[in-house]
């Protein structure tokens, strides 16, 4: 498994290819602007022109892209990656994208001979050049084994969650927890500042105990600096949350505060900002 193609170089992908390389992978990547991607090739990654060209000989493809329609085009247009991939080869989406285009991917590419695993991760870009990566996997066990010396390239909490499109719903109930517990920090936080509290003392002396979160440990200091540069972006949270509650009203279920933060970060997006990081929920609440 050391000639990878990546598909998808971007915030995430570009230190998960440099990861890559360092630990000499073999990778070559496919980018739209080659000019975005100059530092990656002269960390040693091979640039194509095109997807098939990028694919043709490589064992492993990886595709790391935006939303749906990006990953649909890419896998099913001509000379896409299922018509271009070699027989055998292992392709892995690590796009949070629909369970049912995961699955949809899987079948096809089945039937293809290929092995095929959705892998979405979690963990921001910190977690991308750390190659600390949650990385949650659906498809076949025996597939997701073979990749394990892969994935351990990119992140240290590696799980297989079950059959094709698996680690996509693993990935969207991370997401439905996340939306949750930022609104809870944004709106403690606004609650503490209206009350005259001192914001970092405050911060101190909930860290350690119930409200304790990865959340509050991450997004709280970043708001007190007034950062909102994005390790997680504002439009791709509201990708996420769209698709998750598309899921769940499969099943009529009725994650009412999903709902709810996914319409406060829809007024954020409106208002401007939907390039700002998740921490810019502060501002929904006049912070």
């Amino acid at each position: 498994m050391k000639k990878i193609a990546f598909i998808g170089v971007g915030r995430m992908g570009k230190p998960m290819v440099k990861n890559l390389v360092r630990l000499g992978f073999d990778v070559n990547i496919y980018a739209r602007a080659i000019m975005k991607v100059y530092d990656v090739i002269s960390n040693g990654a091979k640039y194509h022109s095109s997807v098939s060209d990028c694919v043709k000989d490589c064992s492993v493809i990886i595709t790391m892209l935006g939303i749906p329609k990006d990953v649909e085009e890419i896998y099913f247009a001509k000379g896409g990656v299922l018509d271009s991939a070699p027989a055998d080869a292992y392709v892995i989406d690590m796009t949070t994208t629909s369970p049912t285009l995961a699955k949809m991917i899987s079948d096809e590419g089945t039937k293809r001979g290929l092995h095929v695993l959705d892998a979405p991760v979690t963990g921001g870009v910190s977690g991308a050049k750390n190659a600390r990566l949650s990385i949650m996997v659906g498809g076949t066990e025996e597939d997701y084994k073979a990749c394990l010396p892969l994935f351990r390239a990119m992140g240290t909490n590696i799980n297989y969650m079950g059959e094709a499109g698996m680690g996509q719903h693993a990935k969207l109930a991370n997401q439905i927890m996340v939306a949750g517990a930022i609104a809870g920090v944004c709106e403690g936080m606004t609650y503490a500042k209206s009350k005259g509290l001192n914001m970092s003392k405050f911060l101190r002396a909930v860290s350690t105990g119930g409200a304790g979160s990865k959340q509050l440990d991450t997004a709280a200091p970043k708001i007190l600096d007034r950062d909102f540069t994005p390790g997680f972006s504002v439009k791709h949270f509201v990708k996420d949350m769209l698709l998750a509650i598309d899921e769940s009203n499969k099943e009529q279920l009725g994650l009412d505060v999903l709902v709810t933060v996914m319409s406060h970060y829809q007024k954020l997006e409106k208002d401007g900002f939907s390039e700002n990081g998740i921490q810019t929920l502060i501002k929904y609440y006049g912070g």
